[in-house]
């Protein structure tokens, strides 16, 4: 995997002989668990965003660039917009999507085939009161069959704004996302590219190390838990003797029996995190990695807006 670069202007050029060259923001925004993650990777056939069955999984706003010969998409990938969670973590989360959607040229508002919720009212609503052209993506759509059971709920979702253009799709099905990326091109302003064609990402290596490891210790635990611990990279530097790479990470969860939960029985389920994560650590870095896991507890760390600060979330 090609290592992400510093987020550095790209001179400006002419549009190309073929026509103008758009360039510009596109935020993916939705309800929680409708697949904007799994989108995001499949339009940039990388895996930038983590991803698990589990709502609540993207918790930063997270950038990916596509770069053509005729456009570039910064592709914004956004926590889920949800209600009732009360906990300044949850808050924080909200806070970064909606600013996502006043930061983007257009909107990507990604909805589940067959089914509209009242947290995707809400997300609606927020996109009307931008004022941006938006794109409808309905995915999943591989589940529906036959197909024409999709007809009367993309008439009623025509009915409900007027989006700039209606894609029915499934973002794990290859090449549909590359058809949704021409479609999102063509409703981006004219301009010259804003990042080195090399560039794939404005996230540092050190934050989707972080994020791999939290994706692991998502799809390894049950319940709440996911949602109260975060990783924090502490270690980061290549040892001279041995000539790896080292990275050491610390696992703060919320409540002391939460940390016996982590680690597991003999400290199984935390090594299983490590094999996992050092795989993807590994491809990412494009090198052998040496990966140490601590787990330590922060007391109602999400509800604390000077930790929340320290681990990278807006607590404003």
């Amino acid at each position: 995997m090609t290592e992400p670069v510093t987020n550095e202007p790209a001179e400006t050029g002419p549009s190309t002989p073929e026509g103008p060259h758009h360039c510009g923001f596109a935020a993916l925004v939705g309800r929680p668990n409708v697949g904007k993650s799994t989108l995001m990777n499949a339009l940039l056939d990388r895996k930038l965003s983590i991803v698990t069955p589990k709502p609540q999984t993207t918790r930063h706003r997270i950038v990916g660039i596509l770069t053509s010969e005729h456009h570039q998409i910064a592709f914004v990938d956004t926590p889920g917009i949800h209600s009732g969670q009360k906990r300044a973590l949850n808050q924080a989360m909200n806070r970064s999507a909606l600013a996502s959607l006043d930061d983007a040229d257009v909107l990507v508002f990604v909805v589940e085939a067959l089914r509209f919720t009242d947290d995707d009212e809400r997300v609606l609503t927020r996109i009307r009161s931008t004022g941006r052209p938006a794109i409808l993506v309905v995915n999943k759509v591989d589940r529906i069959s036959p197909r024409s059971r999709l007809l009367p709920f993309l008439a009623q979702m025509a009915e409900r704004h007027p989006f700039v253009e209606v894609v029915p799709l499934s973002a794990r099905r290859e090449g549909e996302a590359e058809r949704l990326a021409e479609v999102i091109a063509r409703h981006l302003p004219e301009g010259p590219p804003l990042y080195p064609p090399e560039q794939v990402t404005e996230s540092s290596p050190r934050f989707l190390a972080a994020e791999i490891i939290r994706e692991k210790l998502t799809l390894q635990l049950h319940e709440e838990l996911p949602y109260g611990l975060t990783v924090e990279i502490e270690q980061w530097y290549e040892d001279a003797e041995s000539g790896r790479f080292v990275v050491g990470a610390i696992i703060w969860v919320e409540r002391e029996g939460q940390k016996a939960i982590v680690i597991g029985n003999q400290g199984e389920r935390l090594k299983e995190v490590g094999r996992a994560a050092r795989y993807d650590l590994n491809e990412l870095l494009g090198r052998r990695i040496h990966l140490e896991l601590w787990v330590k507890v922060k007391e109602n760390w999400a509800d604390n807006a000077n930790q929340l600060r320290r681990f990278g979330y807006d607590s404003a």
